[in-house]
């Protein structure tokens, strides 16, 4: 990965269109004073044209030098990326079409979405327009949130300024406390941090980070150890004992990005969404399975067998905890995973069956069947579904 890390590095230092913009935004100002002194002078055209086909073929060749530059750098990237992720041709061949089933609308607005939650908005825009897919139609008002997610975001990361994003969790902190969010406080400590660190000793703004403690953090005794922590490494400065108190105060340019996504991420569960895009789960949900699915495959080739369920995979893909959003019950009867035809049914004493297990209970002629677990009965009609 060395080598990828370093054409990358290189690319992204050097082949970049930032020279090549430079330069056509140089040549492009050379035209227009041309124009413009034409335009005040016409009898000096000529010695105008004159200077400009002295100038202009070197800014041109400059122009194709650094595109030239730019298509080097990707093409030594691309074939360090072939070299070290060679394409299996089980990858490319395939006699299932996934998109024959799906809806393209579906699929473009997805991509829609995504670049919405990216803050890419006029990116988004151009691809509504040439797509003809209403990307907003269920709500009309979710551009606007992430409009004005961005701007505190933005504040946050560039600025360094989190009083915006302090006035929004302040006005969404009934929500936040059902929520069980530490967000408020995790942006209250921020600032007393940012203030603590750009501090001289003495100075005032340790002064400052000091006083802004007793005013933003004393409210939040159910956070007493973190603030413990905050007010020891106030006192012991860089002498404090890590082993005992943590690094309260360490790198806090990194913590600034830590806040600003757990912002995000309250942001949108407040709107019902995820914290990443959908789009963005679904691509690297694939990657991660893609290797154990290629295994999978070249064994059932081998076995000469085929994938006969079309609703679940017939191995274990393992994804990260924070991809798994949908708990699996298996029916402690039947010892089979529940799903929408099979769902998981609550019995009146507390315990949970599937639905078809609960059918082949022995029950009277009233319906009354005895809990496989415990002594206790109940009535079939009076079992309900369980939603995890």
């Amino acid at each position: 990965m060395d080598s990828i890390q370093a054409e990358l590095d290189k690319l992204t230092g050097k082949s970049n269109l930032s020279k090549v913009a430079t330069d056509i935004d140089a040549c492009i100002k050379q035209l227009e004073a041309a124009r413009n002194s034409i335009m005040q002078d016409p009898s000096q055209h000529l010695a105008t044209m004159e200077c400009l086909t002295r100038t202009i073929p070197t800014q041109l060749e400059k122009i194709n030098t650094d595109h030239r530059e730019i298509y080097t750098g990707m093409n030594r990237f691309d074939k360090a990326l072939n070299k070290k992720f060679k394409l299996s041709a089980s990858i490319t061949k395939t006699d299932y079409d996934v998109f024959r089933q799906i809806d393209t609308k579906l699929i473009d607005k997805a991509i829609g979405m995504h670049l919405i939650r990216e803050g890419e908005f006029e990116v988004a825009e151009t691809f509504e327009k040439e797509t003809g897919v209403s990307i907003l139609d269920i709500n009309s008002d979710l551009k606007e949130g992430f409009v004005e997610m961005y701007k505190i975001v933005s504040a946050m990361r560039l600025l360094r300024d989190i009083g915006p994003a302090i006035q929004w969790a302040e006005a969404h902190a009934t929500e936040l406390e059902q929520r069980g969010s530490t967000l408020l406080f995790q942006l209250h400590k921020l600032q007393f941090i940012w203030l603590f660190a750009n501090g001289t000793k003495g100075g005032p703004g340790k002064l400052e980070a000091l006083q802004y403690a007793r005013t933003h953090l004393s409210p939040f005794m159910q956070h007493l150890k973190e603030i413990s922590q905050l007010m020891c490494g106030y006192a012991f400065g860089e002498n404090m004992p890590r082993e005992f108190f943590g690094a309260p105060f360490e790198d806090p340019e990194k913590q600034w990005d830590d806040v600003a996504y757990v912002f995000m991420g309250e942001f949108c569960s407040l709107r019902g969404l995820s914290a990443d895009s959908p789009l963005y789960i679904a691509a690297t949900a694939g990657a991660i399975a893609l290797p154990t699915l290629l295994k999978m495959k070249s064994i059932m080739k081998d076995k000469k067998t085929e994938w006969s369920s079309s609703h679940e995979v017939p191995v274990e893909v393992p994804l990260p905890p924070t991809y798994r959003f949908h708990p699996i019950f298996v029916c402690p009867v039947s010892k089979e995973q529940t799903d929408e035809k099979n769902p998981p049914m609550l019995l009146t004493c507390g315990h949970v069956i599937a639905m078809e297990s609960l059918h082949k209970l022995p029950k009277n002629e009233h319906g009354l069947l005895k809990c496989p677990y415990c002594p206790k009965s109940c009535l079939i009609h009076h079992a309900k579904r369980v939603y995890f």
